[in-house]
């Protein structure tokens, strides 16, 4: 399971330091594709396979065909080098617009990868009572 988050920076040729809580859970190689809410998402290679087989059982409809594309042309296989860096693609870094700040959240199975400035603005929890009790009507309790 992955949790917390984490600050770094990108350098000019795109490769990140994975944070090394995060490095022992993914392997040595996983998956990098674009993510929701602007931000990548990353998933070691057993919950990408998990991911992709219910992919694969959606309906033939126009909204799952998008959504396979979605998820399908922006993955990347990505792998850790020596010094725990990751190249990461320059389309999904352009998509997630990665320049310089970034950060990393553990979210369960997966990991977002998020332009500093995206997560600050998207991610200010003001209104999480009200979401909380909409979550109770799908079981979870606090």
């Amino acid at each position: 399971m992955f949790m917390g988050e984490y600050i770094h920076t990108i350098d000019t040729k795109g490769r990140i330091i994975m944070p090394s809580k995060f490095r022992e859970e993914l392997g040595e190689d996983f998956v990098v594709t674009l993510g929701l809410d602007g931000c990548l998402f990353v998933y070691p290679n057993e919950e990408w396979m998990s991911f992709v087989n219910q992919l694969k059982t959606l309906p033939g409809t126009k909204e799952a065909r998008q959504l396979q594309r979605y998820f399908m042309a922006g993955a990347a296989n990505c792998e850790v080098d020596k010094q725990g860096r990751v190249l990461i693609p320059s389309k999904l870094r352009e998509a997630a617009a990665l320049e310089k700040d970034i950060v990393f959240v553990g979210v369960l199975s997966k990991i977002e990868i998020w332009c500093k400035e995206r997560w600050d603005s998207n991610n200010n929890y003001e209104n999480m009572d009200q979401i909380a009790e909409h979550m109770a009507d799908f079981g979870l309790s606090f």
